[in-house]
């Protein structure tokens, strides 16, 4: 998303904040390292007055890390996000939010497709989720108390991508796709790239409300594993799903997180409709993105990986930026 709003002419200044550094190489964004709970963007909003945050950081699988980090991430990061533009005089106008369709939930009395407006037929049962609700109820409270900022929440479908791990990418990475006995659920998918193109859309735009991110269509787990070439291996029961799926975790057989067990189950599908009425176009469908991971999972298998890895060293990167003796090649444009 860096690199995308580098792109933008209309982007003044990027800061990036992140508990990590950057992955890629990036020329514009001033990169600052933050706690958990990011407690240190009110300062920077002050100090910057920037007009716009573009909130990504959500944690949508609990592999990642323990609850109480997840917590301190997902529902305090986002309480410190909301303060810091909200502050009296502020200069915050726009807040974009990556979340996800976890919030739906899955489960047997679910439509086919869900619309924005619909809420989730069975309550929360994994942290993540329970997280992700809370985050979008201060969401929700923070639109109604301050009308002056627009805000924007998108919630994406499962991601695939060249680049991106998740669950789903590392059990059909391994060659062997676990299901659960008797079942066939309908898949949903997003590309990596309809997600980075669908938050700098809401950006440049100046969306406001809810909207659904995720391809047309949706396909069983079989025919996606079908596609991606790997093995569909029914290894959970219809009952003590959960017990057996940390059993075979603490064996190495498998690491699926309990918010992916009842995806497994009953699948999940909502409707992206809302954001194509606003101008949107997808690039991929949910089968354009499983076929582009399995060509590029063939491809990591035959050549490698194709990319070269990147460190951020804080040192060299302030070089570049900021030393006398850096030739600055005029802009052409």
């Amino acid at each position: 998303m860096a690199q995308a709003l580098e792109a933008d002419g209309d982007v003044d200044h990027i800061i990036g904040l992140d508990v990590e550094g950057p992955k890629v190489p990036l020329e514009r964004t001033e990169y600052v390292r933050a706690d958990q709970s990011y407690s240190i963007l009110a300062r920077i909003v002050k100090a910057t007055q920037i007009d716009t945050i573009v909130h990504t950081f959500l944690v949508v699988d609990s592999t990642h890390m323990s609850g109480r980090q997840l917590h301190e991430t997902n529902v305090i990061g986002t309480m410190n996000l909301l303060a810091a533009a909200a502050a009296p005089e502020g200069s915050v106008r726009h807040i974009i939010v990556k979340s996800s369709a976890l919030v739906y939930g899955s489960s047997m009395q679910d439509p086919a497709w869900f619309r924005e407006t619909m809420q989730r037929t069975a309550p929360p049962v994994s942290r993540v989720e329970r997280s992700l609700v809370e985050v979008e109820s201060y969401l929700r409270d923070f639109a109604v108390d301050n009308p002056h900022v627009t805000v924007t929440l998108l919630r994406f479908a499962n991601v695939l991508g060249t680049d991106i791990v998740t669950p789903i990418s590392k059990a059909l990475e391994t060659g062997i796709a676990p299901a659960i006995m008797g079942f066939d659920p309908l898949m949903q998918f997003v590309e990596e790239d309809d997600v980075v193109r669908s938050l700098h859309f809401a950006f440049d735009r100046q969306l406001q409300g809810v909207y659904n991110v995720a391809g047309d269509g949706r396909i069983p787990w079989s025919e996606v594993a079908h596609i991606c070439g790997v093995r569909l291996m029914p290894m959970l029961p219809p009952i003590l799903t959960g017990l057996t799926a940390d059993v075979l975790g603490s064996l190495g057989l498998i690491d699926l997180p309990p918010e992916l067990l009842d995806l497994l189950r009953y699948g999940r599908g909502i409707d992206n409709r809302k954001l194509k009425a606003a101008g949107f176009h997808y690039r991929w469908t949910s089968a354009g993105a499983i076929d582009s991971f399995a060509q590029a999972r063939r491809l990591r298998r035959s050549v490698g990986a194709a990319r070269p890895s990147y460190t951020y060293e804080r040192d060299v990167e302030n070089f570049f930026r900021r030393s006398a003796a850096v030739v600055r090649r005029p802009v052409q444009s």
